[in-house]
């Protein structure tokens, strides 16, 4: 199989590891709508010794945002990397207003005037003078709301203070309204196994973004760590109650889904992959366009994950096993 572990990041041309590293867990605790919005208790020398593992194997892509620990996630990846910036490709988001003292969200802002001050905070805690892809957070802008983000943002690679940008939203039709900005490159998309984003792939495919996939393993189900019995904390965003957390329902792994992981074990597990390996590789096998971002908290987990690399795409063959065995359990629901 000829398998490149390098990528581009869309119609930049930066060069970044296939699989990237999501630094939403190493944030530690802060709250969204006033629920959690974590993912537990964090050890920020276990983070630092973690991306440490990172670059040792090879992973150069890491993606954080300003609301994760509202700033904490920023200011770690900035010691973990200190000396390291010309080695890796810094990804960050911008868009929630946060009260740091509290670890709470507040509301959105994505004017011109908030872009600058958010984005000399997030410089200031990675310890670097420019961001490789700098994304929109929030999710659904009006179009004349966009489209100001957008002359904003181009302002700032003029400036220098960023190579690149980005859009984290699953609308395919708001994401190909920004392709008339010439440094807009890249889409976070929610991808894996059970939620695939084919619109957004063709218009990647189409004008050459790359696509940057949150939630690669179904926020951990695809592990295959997870029983009917699990319980998570109450300090753990999937199970503090938010509506758009659909593979977990108070505290608990939906029984449907422990079901359709179990259900494709054995064929995520092709060629001596581990679970995770396999969901990894499904969505390296979707699209050339994609890089998933696993998040992690250990040094086991980036080994597990980034060990994808040398495994590689899902065989063909596979994909389509898979895409048999879940049209099945669909049936059955």
């Amino acid at each position: 199989m000829n398998f490149s572990k390098i990528r581009r990041l869309g119609r930049s041309g930066i060069a970044t590891s296939a699989i990237g590293m999501g630094c939403w867990a190493i944030g530690g605790h802060f709250t969204l709508d006033g629920k959690p919005d974590g993912w537990g208790d964090i050890d920020d020398a276990q983070s630092i010794r973690a991306i440490a593992v990172a670059l040792e194997m090879g992973g150069t892509l890491f993606d954080s945002a300003d609301a994760y620990g509202t700033g904490h996630s920023e200011a770690i990846l900035g010691q973990a990397l200190a000396g390291r910036r010309a080695d890796v490709v810094i990804a960050t988001k911008f868009g929630f207003t946060y009260d740091a003292s509290r670890k709470a969200l507040l509301a959105t802002d994505v004017s011109p005037t908030y872009i600058e001050q958010a984005l000399a905070a997030s410089l200031q805690r990675l310890g670097t003078d420019y961001l490789d892809l700098y994304q929109i957070h929030v999710g659904d802008l009006a179009d004349s709301v966009a489209d100001a983000t957008g002359e904003a943002l181009e302002r700032q690679v003029a400036l220098g203070k960023i190579r690149a940008w980005g859009w984290s939203t699953d609308s395919a039709a708001a994401a190909g309204r920004m392709t008339k900005f010439p440094h807009f490159t890249a889409v976070q998309q929610e991808l894996n196994v059970f939620h695939d984003g084919p619109d957004l792939l063709a218009l990647c495919a189409q004008e050459n973004l790359a696509s940057l996939n949150r939630s690669p393993l179904a926020m951990g189900m695809l592990t295959g760590k997870f029983s009917v019995q699990s319980r998570l904390a109450a300090s753990d965003v999937r199970a503090a109650g938010h509506s758009w957390v659909r593979f977990f329902a108070g505290g608990r792994p939906r029984p449907e889904v422990v079901r359709r992981v179990e259900a494709i074990r054995e064929l995520l597990q092709t060629g001596g992959r581990t679970p995770a390996q396999g969901a990894l590789g499904w969505i390296l096998a979707r699209s050339p366009h994609t890089l998933p971002i696993p998040g992690f908290k250990t040094e086991a987990q980036v080994r597990d994950n980034l060990g994808a690399l040398d495994k590689g795409p899902l065989p063909t063959a596979v994909m389509g096993e898979i895409d048999t065995v879940l049209a099945a359990q669909n049936d059955l629901v």
